[in-house]
């Protein structure tokens, strides 16, 4: 197997013999005692829907109106984690893939730790976030579809991303090359186009505060 020219096929090869030889680890401190702690049910607020639907937007307000109501959060944005995490990555399907199960693991440590996670990437497919769902346990996820229809989206184009995907300088972009595939059945369904964005704050606010709180 090859990734960027370099050959890999040794690297696999040696980390399936070291794989052989680690043990999970089981730390003194359970999840549930850090959930009383911080007085929270940790949970995973994931954002899915199209660029430019707002998802960053509404991820980072509600983590602000969360955290000046006392609860304990972190961010995760896929730009943001691009720079760092998941710099090594490209934006074919396998690496798209590879992002999001490393934003699942890290959203999982987060969960553990008994944070609240605002989370905001695509995860255009629906087996995607079946495998997000798997990863940090469907007790802790919350999915929330910012369904911004694409026209709308694109009409913004606040990046300048669909102006580029249209010329041709990006490719397998979703919503234009690649497909979006709009979740089952997600907790909550909110469309940005009709709305200002303090009222879907407010609004998401109401619908998961009590799944948020320890006594709910």
């Amino acid at each position: 197997m090859k990734k960027f020219g370099i050959d890999l096929t040794l690297d696999l090869k040696k980390f399936n013999c070291m794989s052989k030889n680690i043990f999970k680890h089981e730390f003194n401190i359970p999840k549930r005692d850090k959930s009383f702690r911080l007085n929270q049910n940790p949970k995973l607020l994931w954002f899915t829907g199209l660029s430019g639907s707002g998802k960053s937007t509404l991820s980072c307000k509600l983590e602000k109106k969360l955290f000046d109501n006392n609860f304990f959060t972190t961010s995760l944005d896929g730009d943001n984690l691009r720079f760092g995490l998941c710099n090594d990555l490209s934006f074919d399907e396998d690496d798209r893939k590879e992002n999001i199960r490393r934003v699942s693991e890290v959203s999982k440590l987060f969960i553990d730790a008994g944070f609240i996670v605002c989370a905001s990437f695509i995860a255009p497919l629906q087996k995607q976030r079946n495998d997000i769902k798997k990863i940090v346990g469907s007790e802790n996820y919350i999915e929330i579809f910012v369904s911004t229809p694409l026209e709308i989206c694109e009409k913004r184009d606040t990046k300048g991303l669909y102006k580029k995907a249209r010329s041709g300088e990006i490719k397998n972009f979703t919503g234009i090359h690649s497909v979006y595939e709009e979740p089952e059945n997600p907790d909550i369904k909110i469309d940005t186009s009709d709305r200002d964005i303090e009222e879907c704050v407010d609004y998401l606010f109401k619908k998961i505060k009590n799944k948020l709180l320890l006594n709910s």
